[in-house]
């Protein structure tokens, strides 16, 4: 009997290690599946969770809204659903938030394209529409959005047929020449070569107009993140697809008007998919970097964040969040004391719901 009491205390644990905290579930709220989580700190301290809600599958064609959930209480509880943006049959996706500061406007970038055209019609021209970016704010710590403007002339080349903005948060500059810069990491598919190239946009007047930046000078990466380093540089993190598995870098001495070389890293290993970056401040400490994705070169699991104290030279510390399956992710700095980490993860499959989870920085080292 104490042998069956034993097995049954394992497996309680080991269920009770794999619960995930749902913001979003697939098949609540009147939709078959949720993607694309994306997060934001508002001016007041409001947490906002973005997503797609996908009405009718988890496929990235077809039906797709732009829905939000707030918390009030630092993750504790969420509010329920909003939908920010939705155009009937079509895909209204990717969001990719940023908070100027300065006025506290959040700027919420976003893509478009009829929900009949699928990805790789788009990339070969043979689709009804193409891929169109679009731009929404808020003034009121999101509690309402403005229409969705397209700015697709401002910030996409005519060369150019996939597009994605994000998907994952943008920064503020802190230093540099054009302190208070709002960037956005975006990628793009050119229409000669099919080569995936990523690029930032910008805007220097608080997110009310946005500018074409930098593009990598090689190809083969596309969605990616991006953080502004203590000397100023801009440090670009993509999404790489090569046979090594290993995101690739680039750094920006300009604020995101021209790139370095891309370059592999070692420690950071990837299953071809979408990841987070974020600068973390810590008073009377140095910053340091984070980093989340699936940990793995073979499959969507193991969603992992590392943290690096000397601007992603090394990485030496490594967090499992989530064994199982696992996908997309956005980290977040919540204070001093803590960051969270929105994320894709199930049982079965990665795209059982968008998880929230919170990790304790107070006891990392240097």
């Amino acid at each position: 009997m104490r042998i069956v009491y034993l097995f049954l205390i394992l497996i309680s644990f080991s269920i009770q290690s794999q619960t995930l905290d749902y913001v979003f579930k697939s098949g609540e709220d009147g939709y078959k599946c949720f993607r694309i989580p994306t997060i934001l700190k508002s001016q007041n301290g409001t947490l906002l969770a973005f997503a797609e809600g996908r009405k009718n599958s988890c496929s990235d064609t077809g039906d797709i809204d732009l829905v939000l959930k707030k918390s009030f209480d630092n993750g504790e509880t969420w509010s329920a659903l909003k939908v920010i943006w939705d155009d009937g049959n079509n895909t209204c996706g990717n969001p990719s938030p940023v908070l100027d500061k300065n006025s506290g406007r959040i700027s919420l970038l976003s893509t478009w394209n009829r929900g009949e055209d699928k990805e790789w019609q788009i990339i070969d021209q043979k689709s009804i529409d193409t891929r169109r970016i679009f731009l929404i704010h808020s003034n009121d710590d999101g509690d309402s959005w403005t229409k969705p403007k397209e700015i697709t002339s401002d910030v996409k080349l005519s060369n150019w047929t996939w597009y994605a903005t994000g998907p994952v948060n943008g920064i503020q500059l802190k230093r540099g020449s054009n302190k208070g810069r709002l960037i956005i990491p975006c990628d793009h598919i050119e229409a000669k070569t099919k080569h995936y190239y990523s690029h930032i946009i910008y805007s220097d007047d608080g997110g009310l107009n946005w500018t074409l930046g930098g593009s990598t000078n090689q190809h083969q990466v596309n969605e990616c993140t991006i953080v502004e380093l203590n000397s100023g540089e801009l440090l670009l993190n993509m999404r790489n697809y090569t046979d090594d598995r290993l995101r690739k870098l680039a750094l920006s001495q300009d604020q995101g008007i021209t790139w370095s070389d891309i370059y592999s890293h070692e420690n950071l290993i990837e299953p071809i998919c979408q990841a987070s970056m974020i600068n973390i401040k810590r008073p009377l400490k140095k910053d340091l970097l984070a980093f989340s994705n699936p940990n793995s070169k073979k499959s969507r699991e193991k969603m992992t964040i590392q943290f690096s104290f000397n601007n992603s030279k090394t990485w030496s510390k490594k967090i499992l969040i989530h064994e199982g399956p696992s996908a997309y992710s956005n980290l977040m700095q919540l204070n001093n004391s803590e960051i969270a980490c929105l994320f894709e993860g199930g049982e079965n499959s990665p795209y059982e719901g968008i998880a929230f989870k919170k990790i304790s920085i107070k006891n990392l080292k240097q």
